[in-house]
């Protein structure tokens, strides 16, 4: 029994130990695999390392690693939860958890794990634009534009992306089964990827590999036309470490990146230069020339970048030479991965990024240019062309309304497809509002737009102090205008955007508004007062004679007026007739003394106390205050524009 015991004991330790070693196995194979880049491989081996309990935190960091490689983010997002409370964490992980999180659309998860990040890494630009003002940053965007968005339908089940279009045809990546070789890229177990083309309008064509030595066994993508100092035809396209048949000398770094060129030779397209920007020792692919063959833009994730890849430049020389690299700055790059260039017509930059707050992972976004052509900023594109997934490899016509990006957004056919977009952009409506009489800008303006269908106010603004106003409004709508000022009655006008055309982007809408007839109005003018039983012109007073000055020199040259002097009910009609003409002449004197030509008063004249404006009839019936209201000096408006010989220009001096 005892012998049986002993055998038996041997044989579980010999059990336990052959477990072991399969286990520490599996865990060899999957970090071989995973440092190869071999992700879908690398998953096999860490999910047996679950099944047989072994090392499970490391299995789970591992497979939540492999999973947002291979961009499976709700299935990475489980094993993240594994482990990410854990004491040994990375607080790296904390960062890949929240984009994780942020990209199926819990915000308040992710912004919970990138503060816990930012504690470790205050001066990550990425997490201070995710996180603003303490709370997740949304992603801003002009909702107004919107993109049409269809998928092709040459799309496969594998990997397809990267479209330039050129004479009616379309050029693309693919790693399609159909046309593939036997061997499989270990990242993603798809096929290498190939460059293939397509007729664009034929919807009998099938995409086919173009012809020549570019194709090889390894991956070529992302391939751009644009000519020599010869003005010859030029592809440049992106291929791994190799070139005429071999690999890097003594390397084994296949997954590196190089942009080659291309010419074409009786049909059939001719690898001729590896580009002098490339490296051994790192990436340069994605690239894209300027219209204008000035510049080559592309992605590396060379050495004195801000973070794993980035957007750069160079210039070409003359003699088609390639300059020495340029990063195209923070504006555009971040910590995060800056990848696959695009510049349209009007020299705007399209890239595609992680690092910039988005709606997931990667995104499309648009630069801004100041006057002098820099880059001052970046906006996401928005939603339909950007999704809680990959969206990238952005192409538009010259025309700007159409093109096409690639994503793997659910729906696709497979793991990366390419989607055609016709773009609206905003509508604007705009328009300056200006006095009808002087032709003058007006400020201060309230501008109210309704939708005439819904009655329903959608923008309320003022002008500016130019009289400029401009807000978005809807295609295919009704609307009104109204225009107020304290100083202008109110105007209606009315416009539709019925029949826009889809490339318009701006309405003018301009809007004169007639003064109201009212000097004190116009004029902003406060109560005009006397001491009592005096008629000199008080300094308070002068300020406001000041105002009707300006008006009736600057604003209306042509307005002519009536100046009429009123006081309160106390005492006799004669001392109170007499008491206001002196205020009505000591008023118009001041006004002809500062610059009011004399024929553009028509007359001036004392009311006494004839026309009390609230009744009052003197200190037994009246406060101070009222008594006083009644002391005052009017200006009614005789023209305000025209011809003054029309009037009569003599000078009344009557009560």
């Amino acid at each position: 029994m005892t012998n049986l015991k002993k055998t038996y004991s041997v044989l579980v330790l010999l059990f336990v130990s052959q477990m072991s070693i399969a286990q520490f196995g599996s865990q060899k194979r999957g970090d071989h695999y995973f440092n190869q880049f071999s992700y879908s491989k690398a998953i096999v081996e860490y999910e047996k390392m679950l099944s047989s309990n072994y090392k499970t935190d490391y299995a789970h960091k591992r497979l939540a690693e492999c999973y947002l490689l291979i961009r499976d983010v709700k299935k990475a997002i489980p094993h993240f939860q594994e482990v990410i409370y854990g004491p040994n964490i990375s607080p790296d992980f904390y960062f890949k958890y929240g984009m994780a999180l942020y990209s199926i659309g819990d915000k308040s998860g992710a912004a919970k794990w990138l503060k816990k990040y930012k504690k470790y890494n205050k001066n990550d630009s990425r997490v201070k634009k995710f996180l603003k003002d303490g709370s997740l940053a949304s992603v801003v965007f002009n909702s107004r534009q919107r993109y049409d968005v269809e998928s092709v339908d040459f799309n496969s089940e594998e990997s397809d992306f990267g479209v330039f279009a050129r004479k009616g045809n379309l050029y693309f990546s693919s790693a399609r089964r159909d046309q593939a070789d036997s061997k499989v890229y270990g990242w993603n177990d798809e096929p290498w990827l190939d460059l293939f083309v397509i007729s664009e309008d034929d919807e009998t064509s099938t995409p086919t590999k173009i012809k020549g030595d570019v194709n090889t066994e390894y991956h070529e993508s992302s391939l751009v036309f644009t000519t020599d100092y010869k003005n010859d035809t030029v592809i440049y396209f992106t291929r791994n470490n190799y070139y005429k048949n071999k690999k890097a000398l003594g390397l084994d770094l296949e997954l590196n990146l190089k942009i080659f060129s291309a010419i074409q030779k009786e049909g059939e397209w001719k690898v001729n230069r590896n580009l002098t920007i490339n490296s051994d020792y790192y990436s340069t692919g994605h690239p894209y020339v300027t219209k204008d063959r000035k510049r080559i833009y592309y992605t590396s994730d060379r050495e004195g970048g801000y973070g794993g890849t980035d957007i750069y430049y160079s210039v070409i020389h003359d003699r088609g030479g390639i300059g020495k690299p340029i990063n195209a700055g923070p504006e555009v790059n971040t910590e995060g991965n800056e990848m696959f260039p695009f510049v349209n017509s009007e020299g705007v930059l399209f890239f595609s990024s992680d690092g910039h707050v988005g709606f997931g992972q990667s995104d499309i976004f648009s630069t801004v240019l100041n006057q002098d052509n820099e880059i001052v900023d970046v906006i996401n594109l928005g939603n339909s062309i950007n999704s809680s997934a990959d969206d990238f490899a952005y192409f538009e016509y010259d025309t700007g309304g159409t093109g096409y990006f690639s994503s793997n957004r659910d729906g696709g056919v497979g793991s990366d497809d390419i989607y055609k977009f016709e773009f609206t952009p905003s509508l604007s409506v705009e328009g300056t509002v200006t006095d009808a009489i002087n032709l003058q800008p007006l400020d201060s303006v309230k501008i109210t737009i309704i939708d005439q269908t819904t009655n329903t106010k959608i923008a309320e603004l003022i002008t500016d102090k130019n009289g400029h106003y401009k807000t978005f409004v809807d295609r295919k709508k009704t609307y009104m205008i109204e225009a107020v000022r304290k100083t202008h009655p109110h105007k209606i006008v009315y416009f539709n955007t019925n029949s826009t055309l889809r490339t318009t982007r701006l309405i003018q809408q301009n809007i004169t508004l007639e003064p109201v007839l009212d000097l004190k109005v116009l004029a902003d003018l406060n109560k005009i007062y006397f001491d009592f039983n005096k008629s000199e012109i008080r300094p308070d007073a002068a300020i406001e004679l000041n105002k009707v000055v300006k008006l009736m020199t600057v604003t209306y040259p042509e307005m002519v007026i009536r100046l009429e002097a009123h006081t309160d009910p106390v005492g006799s009609h004669s001392y109170n007739d007499q008491l206001s003409e002196r205020r009505a002449k000591s008023t118009y004197e001041y006004l002809i003394a500062n610059g009011v030509p004399t024929n553009r008063i028509l007359s001036y004249q004392g009311f006494g106390k004839r026309k009390t404006i609230n009744g009052c009839t003197g200190k037994s019936d009246c406060t101070d205050a009222e008594l006083e209201l009644n002391r005052r000096t009017e200006f009614p408006i005789i023209q305000i524009k025209g011809a003054i010989d029309d009037l009569n220009n003599s000078i009344t001096k009557t009560k």
